[in-house]
């Protein structure tokens, strides 16, 4: 049968999946998982494709990206040649690695990316192994470190501080239906928003920021993320750009 040809959404975020073929292990000790996060790193800067969560499994990997260049195809190609390569030669073995093509699938919402992302991280959970917090092989304690190789501001906008961050991650529900209002829950609306700048700033709108002189600006910009306001709501309640937002920080 021909493969068709891989089409991917305009937003750049996909849910990868890779399983060991026949449900073949893929990670027998540290050295296999430290092996393939090493070239996942380098792959992922030679192919411009950002990493913004990821969960090694022992028979398969889930990876949330961004692919603004449309290089998944030859990431994960890279990804498979590489690591088949580095498996068969150690544990003397031949053939395949992997089964068939890897699982891809577009996400088009915020909604969306968080479920995913959650979803990634709380794998080890939901295979009785242990809590996302205790699983040593996934992205869960790169979460707004700035030195590490995941890219977690788009998340870091959606979902808030650490505190949040773990409190999301420890949902137990599972219903879509509920999804929105679980985020809704953490990620604070506009409406919250607005009373807690309107709090600080003694009454005042959020654009009277605008007025302020530098350190004043960033400093309320801070206290006002430390607060649990977005970047994202910061830039519609304020009309300071997203750019500004970063730096204050």
């Amino acid at each position: 049968m021909t493969r068709h040809r891989r089409v991917f959404g305009p937003s750049g975020y996909i849910h990868l999946i890779v399983r060991g073929i026949g449900k073949q292990i893929l990670f027998e000790e540290k050295d296999d998982y430290l092996f393939y996060l090493s070239i996942l790193q380098r792959f992922c800067t030679e192919t411009s494709v950002s990493v913004l969560a990821y969960c090694l499994m022992e028979n398969h990997v889930h990876l949330l990206v961004y692919d603004e260049k449309q290089n998944v195809p030859l990431l994960m190609k890279k990804l498979g040649v590489s690591y088949s390569k580095y498996y068969n030669r150690k544990y003397e073995r031949s053939g395949h690695l992997f089964q068939d093509r890897y699982l891809s699938a577009s996400i088009e919402s915020e909604t969306a990316i968080l479920c995913v992302f959650r979803y990634i991280l709380n794998n080890p959970q939901k295979a009785g192994i242990c809590s996302a917090s205790n699983y040593e092989w996934s992205s869960y304690s790169q979460y707004g470190d700035e030195t590490a190789f995941t890219d977690t501001r788009v998340l870091r906008e959606l979902i808030g501080n650490k505190t949040q961050y773990d409190a999301f991650l420890s949902m137990e529900s599972n219903d879509s239906t509920d999804f929105n209002a679980e985020i809704t829950s953490l990620v604070h609306d506009d409406k919250w928003a607005k009373e807690v700048i309107r709090e600080y700033l003694n009454g005042a709108s959020g654009t009277i920021l605008q007025s302020m002189e530098r350190e004043e600006r960033n400093a309320a910009l801070r206290e006002l993320r430390k607060r649990g306001i977005s970047v994202r709501q910061l830039e519609r309640l304020t009309g300071i750009s997203r750019g500004v937002i970063q730096k204050a920080r």
